[in-house]
């Protein structure tokens, strides 16, 4: 069970992603999460991530796709995996096709979240994450702080804010994401995998609504 998680940033993939893991018992992957931890090793990779992703750049597809295969050559990807920030473009798109087909796997379910720009920039301006990278826990000072500020809820360690999460590159970002990653929209479409999930603050639906419904409707 393959499943892809697509939206702008901020709209909540990595908490629903993380809620799905646990209830499907497959990995979450995050790339950023992945090249987060390389930055902060210092390693060749981590440096070359940063020079993008601090300026809301994409990664290029050449590295992004090989850290991926490597990953989804691991154990505990055999029964599947939820893919949280990849793909981003068409090309890592059909070079994902290739690398599950080659595993006897193909993609199940595109989640497709969407958010007006105004609440993706609040909540983001808001963000913080634990500095955790086992934990993962994502919180905001606003719709859900923790209950001692500065502290993860779950595992005790420092809440940060990540160096990107500033106005500018957030716009950056926002723009990124729909000349690069919106077309990936009509390619799961056409495949007809695709599954769109509204997240808004204002209409009281936010990512834990929208990974519950999932759960209830999706058997596997």
């Amino acid at each position: 069970m393959i499943i892809i998680m697509l939206g702008a940033p901020a709209t909540g993939k990595g908490t629903v992603a993380s809620i799905l893991s646990e209830s499907f018992s497959i990995p979450q992957i995050s790339t950023g999460d992945m090249f987060r931890e390389q930055i902060k090793q210092g390693t060749e990779l981590g440096k070359l991530a940063d020079s993008y992703m601090s300026k809301g750049n994409l990664v290029p597809d050449e590295v992004t796709i090989k850290i991926i295969e490597e990953r989804l050559q691991q154990n505990d990807t055999k029964n599947g995996a939820i893919l949280d920030g990849f793909p981003r473009t068409i090309k890592q798109a059909e070079e994902l096709d290739k690398i599950l087909t080659s595993h006897n796997k193909q993609v199940d379910l595109v989640i497709d979240l969407v958010s007006s720009e105004e609440e993706i920039i609040e909540r983001m301006a808001n963000r913080r994450v634990c500095s955790n990278q086992n934990c993962k826990a994502v919180f905001n000072t606003v719709l859900n702080p923790p209950k001692q500020e500065g502290i993860c809820d779950k595992c005790g360690s420092d809440l940060i804010k990540r160096k990107d999460d500033n106005v500018e590159t957030i716009k950056n970002r926002l723009s990124t994401y729909e000349q690069n990653t919106s077309p990936l929209v009509d390619y799961y479409k056409q495949k007809g995998i695709l599954r769109v999930e509204e997240v808004s603050q204002k209409k009281g639906r936010m990512g834990i609504d929208v990974a519950k419904d999932i759960e209830r409707t999706c058997k596997w």
